[in-house]
C-alpha cells in the first residue's frame, strides 16, 4: 500500500520481536498515545521518520547531540577511528586523551573511569561510594533518575525512618532496604534524614539540575546544604551529571551551582552520541577501584576506540570560545518565545533553561519537587505534543523529560517552533 504509514508498519513488526516494540520504554509513546516515529536519518537540527517527514529535533538523542547530528569534525573523527578498528579489549592512547580532556574541564575530578552507559556509571559510583566509606545507606531524591540499577529504582518509604520500596518488578525489597528517598529541595527533611541516619550514609546522589521530572533546579541553598551535611557526616556527595554534564555549561551543573561533589557521573555529551559514560573524583577515592583497590568494576567495551574518538571530537568543539554563550542564547530565545506565545493565548505556562537544556510546565509557577510536577495536566500536554508533532516539531514524548537545543538549531527553527506552539495554544483556547 503506497500511502500506508510506514511508522505503523514498522511498529507492528517491532512489537512482534521486541517487548513493547522499543528498546527503551519512553520511545513507545505510551504516555502520549499514538505511534512512535521510526527515524531513518538525521542531519543538523533535524531528523526524518520512516515516511520521510522532517522534524525539528529537541531531544537530540536525549541530550548527547549538542552539536547537532552529523557534525563534520565528529564524523571525520569517527570514520578515521572505524578504519583503525572497532574494539580491541586493550588500552588505547585515545582513552587517555579523553580522560585528560574530561579532567581539564571538571575540576572536582582527579581521576576518571570510562564505561559504556549512564546506568553503568551511576551503579559503579554507588558501589565505589559504599566501598570507600564502608557504609551501606544511600540517599536519593524523588524525581531524580540515575539509571535502572536495582538499588536506585526506588520510591519513598512511609517516613524518614522507613527506607524505600522497589518501583520495578524483579527488584527484591532487600536490595532497596538501604536506599532512603527524600523530597527534592526539602531542606528540613534532608536535615532530619542526616540526623537519623548520618553515621550510616555512604553517599547522597542527586541530579543538581534534574532532567527526569522535566527541568527542575536544586535551589542554591538546598545544594549547599547537601554538600555541608555530607561533609559533616563523612558521606560522599555524588552529582549525577549524565544529563547536565557539558550540557548546561562547560563545567556542568557543579559549575553552575559552585558546588564541589566528591564523585561525578557523566554520560551523553561525553560520548557525542556513542555509548560512552564515566565516573570520577579525587584520586584517593578513585584508587579504591580495581586493579588498585578492592572495589571491582569492569567492562569489555569500556573506553571503546570509536566511542572515545566521537567523544573527544565533541569535547574539542564545545570547548571553543563562545560556544556556550551562543547555545544559551538560542535556548533562552526558545523559552522566552514559548512563554510569550502561551501568555498571548492565556495558557498557563512556565519554563526554565540552562545552557542547551530546557523544560516547560503547563502551570503558572516553576515546580521545585516531583509532587508538584505530577499536578500537571497530562491531557493538555499530550495535545501539545501531538500538535507539535503534526507541525514537524519533535519534543520528548513524555511530560517528565527535559528538552535539548543544539548548536545546529537556527533562529528560523526556533521561530517555527514558537509559532507552532502559539497555534496549538490558540486552538486549545477555542475549545
Amino acid at each position: 500500500m503506497p500511502n500506508a504509514d510506514q511508522n505503523d508498519i514498522l511498529f507492528d513488526r517491532a512489537r512482534a520481536v521486541i517487548p513493547g516494540g522499543v528498546n527503551s520504554p519512553v520511545r513507545a509513546f505510551k504516555a502520549v498515545g499514538g505511534t512512535p516515529r521510526f527515524i531513518r536519518r538525521a542531519e543538523g537540527a533535524y531528523f526524518w521518520d520512516a515516511n520521510d517527514k522532517r522534524y525539528i529535533d529537541y531531544i537530540g538523542s536525549w541530550g548527547p547531540m549538542i552539536l547537532g547530528h552529523g557534525h563534520p569534525a565528529v564524523v571525520e573523527a569517527v570514520q578515521k577511528a572505524v578504519l583503525e578498528g572497532f574494539s580491541y579489549g586493550a588500552p588505547t592512547e585515545r582513552e587517555i586523551e579523553l580522560a585528560e580532556a574530561i579532567l581539564a574541564l571538571v575540576p572536582s575530578m582527579e581521576m576518571v573511569r570510562l564505561v559504556s552507559s549512564g546506568t553503568e556509571a551511576a551503579m559503579s559510583a554507588l558501589r565505589l561510594a559504599r566501598g570507600a566509606t564502608g557504609r551501606k545507606h544511600i540517599i536519593k531524591f524523588e524525581g531524580c533518575y540515575h539509571g535502572h540499577a536495582d538499588a536506585l529504582l526506588v520510591k519513598a518509604g512511609s517516613g524518614l525512618a522507613t527506607f524505600g520500596h522497589p518501583t520495578s518488578a524483579g527488584v527484591p525489597p532487600e536490595v532497596t532496604q538501604h536506599t532512603l528517598v527524600l523530597e527534592y529541595n526539602n531542606i528540613a527533611q534532608l536535615e532530619e534524614a542526616f540526623a537519623l541516619h548520618g553515621n550510616d550514609i555512604a553517599c547522597l546522589m542527586i541530579e543538581a539540575i534534574a532532567g527526569n521530572m522535566n527541568f527542575v533546579r536544586a535551589t542554591p541553598e538546598f545544594a549547599k546544604r547537601c554538600r555541608d551535611l555530607c561533609t559533616q557526616h563523612g558521606a560522599l556527595l555524588v552529582f549525577d551529571e549524565v544529563m547536565t554534564g557539558f550540557r548546561v555549561g562547560l563545567h556542568g551543573a557543579q559549575g553552575v551551582l559552585g558546588i564541589t561533589p566528591d564523585l561525578t557521573v557523566l554520560g551523553k555529551v561525553i560520548g557525542g552520541g556513542m555509548p560512552l559514560a564515566a565516573f570520577g573524583g579525587p584520586r584517593a577515592i578513585m584508587e579504591q577501584l580495581a586493579p588498585l583497590g578492592p572495589v571491582y568494576q569492569a567492562g569489555t567495551l569500556s573506553g571503546n576506540p570509536v566511542a572515545t574518538a566521537c567523544g573527544l571530537a565533541t569535547l574539542k568543539e564545545i570547548a571553543k570560545p563562545g560556544f556556550y554563550e551562543a547555545l544559551s542564547k538560542k535556548t533562552q530565545s526558545l523559552v522566552a518565545g514559548l512563554k510569550a506565545a502561551a501568555a498571548a493565548e492565556g495558557q498557563a505556562f512556565n519554563a526554565d533553561s540552562e545552557g542547551g537544556m530546557f523544560g516547560f510546565f503547563l502551570m503558572n509557577e516553576l515546580p521545585q519537587n516531583y509532587a508538584t510536577v505530577m499536578t500537571t495536566d497530562n491531557a493538555q500536554f499530550n495535545a501539545l505534543f501531538h500538535g507539535l508533532l503534526d507541525r514537524g516539531v519533535y519534543i520528548a514524548p513524555a511530560l517528565y523529560e527535559a528538552g535539548f537545543v543544539s548548536a545546529a538549531h537556527s533562529d528560523d527553527d526556533i521561530a517555527v517552533t514558537i509559532e507552532a506552539a502559539r497555534q496549538i495554544f490558540k486552538a486549545s483556547k477555542r475549545r
